[in-house]
């Protein structure tokens, strides 16, 4: 089933809905395409609940490291194949490859300015099915997510499509939107917050804090790819849209059919919007200080 929606996204192609300038962006050399790997997968000790929780952590936007880290293997899986650097480059690895390249381009010089660090680039790891990480174990129903342990974002393109049809937030400035955000959470790692939360225990209002900090950053990132004249009308929209779409209520409207607020853990609809656009208006990191 998962073969098949990717299948069908990777025949449709990011670029035919695009309206985002991105094919002029500089191509990341921090991209490894690992698609098509086999093999088992090592479930945790949750076994296949684990793996549902997590796929409800990605949904709302978040990172399900925490959830999949620690959890003792069951099985042994087959070696995933290594990066084929002869494999012919599609549509989507250019388009995940621009972004990334837009992405170090900025933070590069925004992390210096802003926050007086360097940058130490992230790697992001394209999969289908099953992925190996420094945090565990996942299949493709986790989701986008990002690995403090090993400075890498992990993304299945499978994804978007879910985001176009199940969330209905397509647009190729929604994907970016995604990869922002998770990136975002590669400068928190940087920034020592996400240890910081991590250290604090389960806390559900740090938690949300993380998640909308890291929009509010994917949101500054965007403020300088409008600056740059990159976006036309609608595209803002497509970010804000699948923001809204992952929001915890929205999530839980869904899946349970009622909202429990003290239950959340990556913010609302409104929330999610709210720093994303703030993020996207000021682009400054002083306007994402979401702990206060």
């Amino acid at each position: 089933m998962l073969e098949s929606r990717h299948s069908e996204f990777a025949s449709k192609g990011v670029g035919e809905q695009t309206i985002m300038r991105w094919k002029d962006l500089r191509q990341s050399d921090n991209v490894e395409d690992r698609r098509g790997g086999g093999g088992r997968l090592a479930l945790g000790g949750g076994g296949l609940g684990i793996l549902v929780l997590a796929a409800a952590i990605y949904l709302c936007g978040g990172d399900p490291s925490a959830l999949l880290q620690n959890q003792p293997a069951q099985s042994v899986p087959a070696p995933g194949p290594a990066a084929n650097s002869a494999a012919p480059v599609d549509e989507n690895q250019k388009f995940a490859g621009a972004i990334m390249g837009s992405l170090e381009d900025y933070w590069k010089g925004t992390l210096p300015q802003q926050a007086r660090i360097q940058l130490r680039t992230a790697k992001l790891q394209l999969f289908s099915g099953q992925v190996s990480s420094a945090c565990g174990y996942a299949s493709a129903a986790t989701g986008p997510f990002y690995c403090p342990g090993d400075h890498k974002l992990y993304l299945d393109f499978d994804f978007f499509n879910e985001l176009k049809r199940e969330f209905k937030a397509p647009g190729d400035f929604a994907q970016a939107y995604v990869i922002a955000h998770e990136y975002g959470h590669h400068i928190q790692n940087l920034l020592g917050t996400m240890d910081k939360v991590q250290r604090a225990g389960n806390n559900n209002q740090l938690s949300v804090a993380l998640e909308l900090q890291a929009d509010c950053y994917a949101g500054m990132w965007a403020n300088t790819v409008a600056k740059q004249g990159r976006l036309e009308a609608g595209d803002p929209e497509e970010a804000i849209r699948a923001a809204a779409a992952v929001g915890d209520d929205m999530i839980q409207k869904r899946t349970q059919g009622y909202v429990v607020p003290e239950s959340f853990t990556h913010g609302s609809a409104q929330q999610r919007m709210q720093f994303f656009a703030k993020g996207m208006q000021s682009g400054s990191m002083q306007q994402c200080q979401t702990f206060r």
